[in-house]
């Protein structure tokens, strides 16, 4: 397999998501973990992405759910970096991180990271990240979150709440941890390397354990809190972590939009786009001619619309194992599975835009009016 890189910033190459456990020294999911999530979920199957191990590694969720099986409860945090422009792959977490909160009753604390998108894309001026973190917010009400359970929080608004707190972590952090952590040289802005402070932050919003549903390449963030939560009173965050959803053009690396947008299906496109990206880009283990497919049959290992269907798309078992082996029996054809991914995407995109338009609505009780939001602008940290 050929190598492969994998930090906050940078996912490229065919990742070796077991290489991946044992450098990051994280612990896979096992079948005891998830039958016990079954348990505590009432019996009821969890999440698709869990089921079919995309949501595969974690840290300490074990203990998480020993503490909600002791009455004791846990929170859950996330962030979301703004973008120019959000694709479905960004929603991942998102998606799974509202299962979370719909069958544990938590609260979540969402982070919007428009410091740090400033810092890392030097082509944005603060005010176009503004108008992004505007834009990506809808984006993230649009999920279907609690507004009662959820803060959505800018750091550049937040931090005049935090900032003692702030203080505090930050002193604990010294520089060559984030140069050993994230590979900072000399020629990082400063900004960067203080950043990891606040990342920590909303780990500390709560004396309950902290969950975080997250893609495996945020883990170095957690690594930093661990190291430094107990000394200051706090308990180190968990984390469960997400495989990367493959761009269109095959599975190797996640999907970008600042890759290129024939990569990735935005949150934007319309019905025809996503049809002719679909048709165009995503890469076919299917045949060369339908004869050899007939005959042979496709490898769903492979076929990004497959990949797709299986990851979000389609939450049946049943519908994904027969259309696993009509593909690979060659009865379902390359263009067939196509345009199953191509009705599954816009029917979601549809939904999700409706969703969004409402969003506009609520804002202000996910940010500053709501039953969290209100009290966590009400708070002071020494």
């Amino acid at each position: 397999m050929q190598e492969f890189t994998v930090t906050p910033w940078e996912v490229s190459g065919q990742v070796d998501y077991n290489k991946l456990i044992r450098q990051f020294g994280t612990t896979r999911i096992d079948g005891a973990l998830r039958e016990r999530m079954v348990r505590l979920c009432g019996g009821d199957e969890p999440h698709h992405m869990l089921r079919r191990d995309f949501f595969f590694s974690h840290r300490d969720l074990n203990l998480v759910l020993d503490d909600y099986e002791k009455g004791k409860g846990f929170f859950l945090y996330t962030g979301r970096g703004p973008s120019k422009a959000m694709h479905i792959g960004h929603l991942v977490p998102l998606i799974f991180t509202r299962w979370l909160q719909d069958k544990f009753k938590c609260n979540l604390y969402l982070e919007v990271t428009d410091d740090e998108k400033f810092l890392y894309r030097r082509e944005y001026d603060w005010k176009e990240v503004q108008k992004y973190t505007g834009d990506n917010i809808l984006d993230i009400i649009a999920v279907g979150f609690d507004p009662d359970r959820t803060f959505i929080f800018k750091d550049s608004e937040y931090v005049k709440n935090v900032y003692p707190l702030l203080m505090r972590t930050a002193r604990k952090i010294t520089g060559s941890t984030v140069k050993a952590v994230f590979g900072f040289d000399d020629s990082t802005n400063i900004g960067m390397s203080f950043y990891p402070a606040y990342q920590a932050i909303p780990t500390f919003f709560e004396k309950k354990r902290c969950l975080i549903p997250a893609a495996i390449d945020q883990d170095p963030y957690w690594r930093v809190q661990r190291d430094i939560a107990e000394g200051m009173g706090f308990q180190k965050t968990a984390a469960i972590h997400s495989k990367f959803l493959p761009p269109l053009q095959g599975i190797s690396g996640k999907m970008s939009s600042s890759a290129g947008q024939e990569t990735a299906i935005l949150l934007t496109d319309d019905e025809k786009t996503v049809k002719n990206k679909i048709n165009k880009y995503a890469f076919s283990g299917g045949q060369a001619t339908v004869e050899e497919h007939r005959r042979l049959g496709g490898n769903p290992d492979i076929d990004v619309p497959y990949q797709w269907l299986d990851i979000l798309f389609e939450p049946s078992d049943a519908k994904m194992k027969q259309i696993h082996d009509d593909y690979k029996a060659g009865k379902l054809l390359t263009g067939e599975l196509k345009s199953i991914l191509i009705d599954k995407v816009n029917g979601f995109l549809k939904e999700h835009n409706t969703a969004r338009k409402k969003a506009e609505k609520t804002m202000e009780q996910f940010m500053y009016k709501g039953k969290l939001a209100k009290s966590m602008w009400e708070r002071t940290y020494e």
